[in-house]
């Protein structure tokens, strides 16, 4: 999808980024987290933004709070506009504290959820349960994604502990994995207190994931993040826990209309250029 007219402008133009796909996708997702906007707020949000939006992520347990009535209209808006939607990983952890697995996942299908997360970033959750929990939302026929990593940043996961985990979860057929970043992506898992990125754990986890690195979904709320990822894995990465009011925003990046990647992707033309330029003079 390097040009096209399906644009505000209707003019041919070529977006300095190439290639980005459109929906379905299999990369380059962008998960959104929704802290209770209201319905009309959503409508609004996927008129102008619903292209771009892959997963809808109704956070922490903010669902539980909903009117009946709303929660059913939100649920059915995002899959009318392609989306996947799926409650927090952190309401199935309150459910699970309960023992009430098996009620949760029976109640998010009767709603309408297309996907759930299964996440321990606050219970200390067996490997086995995390196993049976996988299982469950995979039989009754929801895209299921793991979380990796805590939520308190004094027992953090060693990325040891986080690479086990992650092939734990591949091993057991999960769609995504989600590295956590909460949604203030400082000092949690694999960024630091100031939001900066630990590029050594980022590689160290993309090593456990040689080949498949599409299954990761990198919660990255701050712009300097996402502008990082883009920059070292490309556009097409897959990014998490972005704010219902930066969507376009982050779609720019993706797309170098945005001075941070348009630079970038300035540089990259002019690179392959003196590339291509090369090689025809010496087949001349």
């Amino acid at each position: 999808m390097d040009s096209s007219t399906k644009n505000g402008w209707q003019v041919e133009l070529e977006y300095p980024i190439k290639d980005r796909s459109g929906k379905p996708r299999a990369n380059g997702i962008t998960m959104v987290i929704d802290k209770g906007i209201g319905v009309r707020n959503l409508r609004d949000l996927l008129e102008i933004a619903g292209d771009y939006i892959d997963f809808l992520k109704f956070s922490f347990g903010t669902s539980l709070l909903y009117p009946s009535r709303i929660l059913a209209e939100k649920i059915k808006l995002a899959i009318e506009y392609g989306l996947d939607v799926y409650p927090g990983g952190t309401l199935f952890e309150v459910f699970v504290s309960q023992n009430r697995l098996n009620e949760y996942l029976f109640r998010a299908k009767q709603l309408g959820f297309t996907a759930i997360e299964i996440s321990n970033g606050t219970l200390d959750l067996s490997a086995d349960l995390r196993r049976e929990a996988i299982n469950k939302a995979s039989s009754l026929g929801f895209k299921v994604l793991t979380e990796v990593g805590k939520k308190d940043r004094h027992n953090p996961l060693s990325l040891t502990e986080m690479r086990a985990q992650i092939e734990r979860d591949m091993a057991d057929d999960v769609d995504r994995i989600i590295i956590e970043g909460r949604e203030s992506g400082k000092g949690i898992s694999i960024y630091k207190d100031d939001g900066s990125i630990d590029m050594s754990m980022v590689e160290g986890i993309l090593m456990s994931v040689e080949g498949r690195e599409d299954i990761l979904i990198w919660e990255a709320p701050l712009k300097k993040q996402q502008v990082v990822f883009i920059r070292e894995l490309g556009p097409s990465v897959n990014l998490g826990n972005i704010q219902v009011d930066e969507v376009l925003a982050l779609e720019t990046l993706r797309r170098g209309l945005r001075g941070d990647t348009f630079s970038f992707a300035l540089d990259e033309n002019r690179v392959i250029k003196q590339i291509t330029d090369k090689e025809s003079r010496v087949g001349a």
